[in-house]
């Protein structure tokens, strides 16, 4: 960094000491807009006004080479702020992050206002469509589609349905953005035209632990799609299912399916649903059926990167740490899928839905 300022910085020294004379700062991943007063092969400045020199380097100008290349001086250009007061008192930008920000920005406007969107299909899976929006990758449940272009396959069979798939690549969709999940990286689109209401005021008409009737429209890997109401769907995540577990919802849920549910978030134009908040929680009477080191039966259901997991009863399970085995191999000979064995609770926290076992080995394996 230091060498890039002193070898960069000759021809700005002049324009740095006004601009870097203010001892405002910008906050820490707050986005800013300036003007690009130089560039070079590793770094790009920018005039950041009140608050002075902004820099684009290292890292940061790594990530945003594509962005970077359509950059020229005198362009003005939006940036999330990374240390708002870096090496020689430079504002350390990422041009990377800020188009992020704004593209999860439009897309939850685009939810709000049903903004449609052209967009021609890339891919296609069992599942559905891939479109490409804003650089991201748009997901098209089947369930989604309209009528003429909904896979009709009698008989239901996945391959079919994929040939089906198939023949709407290269073709243009209109869609709407129907959930946008950031921390997920995931964009659903749907054809089928949002309610002549804005989605606003739809949404207004739902509240916090209403229960509600709804449709199956869809189910992928991650959840189930529920209709609220023509043109506006809540989200059953794979999570809220049951208080047990729950790995194929394809085996649960069909497109048709009435469902009862209780919304348990309104965020972001989104709703979220769960049909387990219908059901009563089994950890509040195993708080008073277990305790701390005793010795209890449980089968194992799923194994997981930290160890097994061993249901005690329906809706309660517990992780028995790796680290008891010494490797994944040792684990599963140990523990074998579906069968039943004897165990210790090792940590109970039943408020917190926390179990940890411990294998208690039996005559026969020691």
């Amino acid at each position: 960094m230091t060498n890039l300022i002193k070898e960069e910085a000759r021809p700005l020294s002049a324009m740095e000491e006004v601009l870097r004379a203010t001892p405002e700062r910008p906050r820490e991943k707050a986005l800013v807009k300036g003007t690009v007063i130089a560039k070079s092969k590793t770094g790009v400045y920018v005039d950041v006004p009140p608050f002075g020199t902004g820099i684009i380097f290292g890292r940061e100008y790594l990530n945003a080479r594509d962005l970077i290349k359509e950059i020229n001086l005198g362009d003005e250009v939006t940036a999330k702020v990374v240390a708002a007061e870096g090496e020689c008192g430079y504002i350390e930008l990422s041009l990377k992050e800020a188009k992020q920000a704004l593209v999860w920005a439009e897309a939850k406007r685009a939810i709000d206002i049903g903004e449609p969107f052209i967009l021609f299909i890339k891919s296609a899976n069992k599942g559905g469509l891939m479109v490409d929006w804003q650089g991201l990758d748009g997901f098209i449940p089947a369930s989604q589609l309209a009528a003429e272009h909904y896979p009709k396959v009698a008989d239901g069979n996945k391959d079919k349905i994929m040939e089906e798939l198939k023949k709407l690549i290269g073709q243009p969709l209109t869609l709407y953005l129907i959930n946008a999940d950031q921390k997920e990286n995931k964009l659903i689109f749907s054809e089928k035209t949002p309610g002549g209401q804005g989605r606003k005021q739809i949404i207004e008409k739902y509240a916090l632990g209403d229960v509600v009737d709804g449709e199956v429209t869809g189910v992928v890997d991650f959840g189930v799609f529920i209709k609220l109401e023509e043109g506006f769907e809540g989200l059953i995540h794979i999570s809220e299912v049951n208080w047990s577990l729950v790995e194929n919802l394809r085996e649960l849920f069909r497109p048709g399916d009435k469902v009862t549910a209780k919304i348990i978030e309104i965020k972001d134009g989104k709703i979220s649903l769960s049909i387990k908040a219908l059901k009563k929680n089994p950890w509040i009477d195993a708080a008073d059926k277990y305790r701390k080191d005793e010795t209890v039966k449980g089968v194992v259901i799923k194994y997981n990167k930290h160890g097994a997991l061993v249901s005690i009863e329906e809706g309660v399970a517990g992780l028995v740490h790796i680290s008891e085995f010494g490797s994944e191999e040792q684990l599963r000979q140990t523990l074998e899928l579906g069968k039943t064995y004897p165990f210790t609770i090792s940590v109970f926290e039943p408020k917190s839905q926390k179990l940890i076992l411990r294998h208690q080995p039996t005559a026969r394996e020691n």
